[in-house]
C-alpha cells in the first residue's frame, strides 16, 4: 500500500518528505513532487512531515485519483533525494483549492 502526493503539494513543494524517505521514491516536477508507488515501501514516515498535508496512503479515499498520476510522473521526472528550499511563497499557496486544474505543470524539476 503506497503513499501518494495530492494536489495540495502544487506550488508548495516543501520537500520535508524527501529528507525522511528511506527508499528515495520521490520525483520532482517543476511545482510539485510525486511518489513512485512501485518504489514506496509504505513506511509512512513522509506523511506527517508534509506541512501541506499533501501525502496520503492509497487506502485513503482521496488517493484514488492521484495514484496513476504519481506513477506516470515518477517515470518522467527526475528522482530527488535531498531537500531543497521550498518556493518563497509556499505558505501562501497552502490552502488554495483546485490547484491541479489551475496550476499543475508537467515540466520536470531541476
Amino acid at each position: 500500500m503506497p503513499y501518494v502526493v495530492t494536489e495540495a503539494c502544487i506550488r508548495c513543494k516543501y520537500m520535508d518528505c524527501v529528507e525522511v524517505c528511506p527508499v528515495d521514491c520521490f520525483y520532482e516536477g517543476e511545482n510539485m513532487l510525486v511518489i513512485s508507488p512501485d518504489e514506496c515501501i509504505d513506511c509512512g514516515v513522509c506523511e506527517p512531515e508534509c506541512p501541506a498535508e499533501a501525502i496520503v496512503s492509497d487506502t485513503d479515499s482521496r488517493a484514488e485519483k492521484w495514484l496513476e498520476m504519481n506513477r506516470d510522473y515518477a517515470a518522467k521526472w527526475p528522482n530527488i533525494t535531498r531537500k531543497k528550499a521550498p518556493p518563497a511563497d509556499a505558505d501562501a499557496w497552502k490552502e488554495t483549492p483546485d490547484k491541479f486544474a489551475k496550476y499543475f505543470s508537467e515540466k520536470p524539476g531541476e
